[in-house]
């Protein structure tokens, strides 16, 4: 049987705190959106729900806590994908409660389950990565810039977050249904995949980890955050005369396409002006230039074949 890997405790702890915390919360609004006899039956299902996910939890969590000091985050990942799978199907049925009961205009409570989804959400992900567990990054600078970089991640978190909170608090003209489940999938599909691109950033470069490589995650969120929810704000605001459009986020949309188109044109440049590749000039000098004694031994051996032949 294979020993159970050493694992960091402190940080399995923090992170089935915050999961499961928000998972219970999360259950607290489905079981008060409901009354009589369907109450008792849906506080029922959430416990049951919540036991099997804990189940599940208990072996991924120890994973991502052996993988904590090392280059990898594949079980992080993992931990993340099954945590926003079940939260945002938790959030979705919530959302479909307020949709059929709008008489209920409990705006504190509303706010409180944005509030909720964008401390818990961001709150794991710093978790998960783990930067100040990295000890194979021992420069100083080159952690910042992965901090940095990962301060990007958690305002689009943030910015997807705000898109999807529209649709539960109150609003003076409602969406299309057709819109409303679109936009609701559409922020659901980014929570799930883009923290995961920048975690396999981080994991695919192993230890030899170059910020400047870690390329894809802006190129995604610059297209699927920063323009096309700018489009979303914007007929909003435009077509449906949503008050409630975040104009801080919207500049912060416009910055960050402005910043990023900067960093990608920069970046292109540096590759153009770069020198060759330290492997190719490796391989061109692989092969040890000729020793004379041995060109000498050759030749005299030579001599002798073509003696003895002829």
């Amino acid at each position: 049987m294979v020993p159970p890997p050493p694992t960091n405790k402190p940080h399995v702890c923090l992170s089935t705190i915050i999961i499961m915390s928000s998972m219970a919360l999360m259950d607290a609004y489905l079981v008060e959106q409901n009354h009589g006899t369907r109450k008792v039956g849906i506080c029922i299902m959430v416990t049951v729900g919540d036991l099997c996910f804990l189940i599940v939890l208990r072996y991924v969590a120890v994973w991502v806590g052996a993988e904590v000091k090392a280059a990898k985050r594949g079980y992080a990942m993992i931990l993340w994908f099954l945590y926003i799978f079940v939260l945002e199907i938790k959030v979705y049925f919530v959302y479909q409660n307020y949709k059929a009961d709008r008489k209920s205009l409990d705006a504190l409570a509303r706010k409180a389950l944005t509030l909720l989804l964008s401390i818990c959400i961001p709150v794991l992900f710093i978790i998960l990565v783990a930067i100040d567990h990295m000890e194979y990054v021992r420069a100083f600078k080159k952690k910042e810039e992965i901090r940095n970089r990962l301060f990007w991640v958690v305002v689009d978190l943030l910015d997807v977050l705000d898109i999807q909170a529209n649709l539960w608090e109150p609003q003076k003209k409602g969406l299309p249904l057709w819109a409303e489940g679109l936009m609701f999938f559409y922020c659901y599909i980014l929570l799930l995949v883009l923290p995961c691109v920048s975690l396999s950033e981080i994991s695919m470069q192993g230890v030899n980890i170059s910020p400047h490589k870690m390329m894809l995650y802006p190129i995604l969120s610059l297209v699927t955050i920063n323009i096309v929810t700018l489009f979303i704000r914007g007929g909003n605001m435009v077509l449906y005369k949503d008050n409630r459009v975040s104009g801080i986020l919207m500049g912060k949309n416009i910055l960050a396409i402005m910043l990023k188109t900067c960093s990608f044109v920069q970046y292109r440049r540096q590759l153009q002006s770069a020198p060759p590749a330290f492997g190719i000039e490796l391989q061109k000098n692989s092969v040890p230039p000729p020793v004379p004694g041995l060109l000498l031994q050759k030749r005299h051996v030579r001599h002798h074949v073509q003696f003895w032949i002829n």
